[in-house]
């Protein structure tokens, strides 16, 4: 009886096991087809229950921070940001918004830092970078610490 009790225990925590490890991701999937929908506040709902389950998903606090974009809510879009890049060094995406927010904020040596970091990780979203940087050379006085970034 104890040997069937400790088996059907065991059977029953690798089942939930299972079902936990899953639902982490049914929430990252639901709520990029709610974002995509354009319904943030649900969307956001779902990204912050993925967390839970996953605190390490780097692509939900990606999200979160798309949100947070939209909400013109700049402090807890940097904070998703910076939660991204921690977990996430080389997000070429999280990177990028990093840098428009610097760009926003005029913390020019910032665009520039990840600047660097960022053509150092780039594959899909490179020309976005001189788009930065060309906005960067537009609004930056100018000098001759600025030509070597060109």
């Amino acid at each position: 009886m104890i040997k069937t009790t400790k088996k059907i225990l065991i059977l029953y925590f690798m089942i939930n096991s299972f079902n936990f490890s899953l639902s982490d991701e049914n929430f990252f999937n639901k709520g990029l087809d709610l974002f995509k929908n354009k319904k943030f506040e649900d969307a956001r709902f779902m990204f912050e229950r993925s967390i839970v389950f996953n605190p390490k998903d780097s692509n939900s606090y990606l999200y979160l921070a798309k949100i947070y974009n939209h909400e013109k809510d700049q402090k807890n879009e940097e904070k998703n940001l910076e939660a991204t890049l921690l977990i996430e060094p080389d997000n070429e995406e999280a990177i990028l918004m990093s840098m428009r927010m610097a760009l926003v904020k005029s913390n020019y040596s910032k665009v520039k830092d990840l600047s660097n970091t960022f053509t150092k990780v780039c594959k899909k979203l490179c020309d976005d970078n001189k788009d930065v940087l060309e906005t960067l050379a537009n609004i930056e006085p100018k000098n001759d610490s600025w030509s070597k970034f060109k």
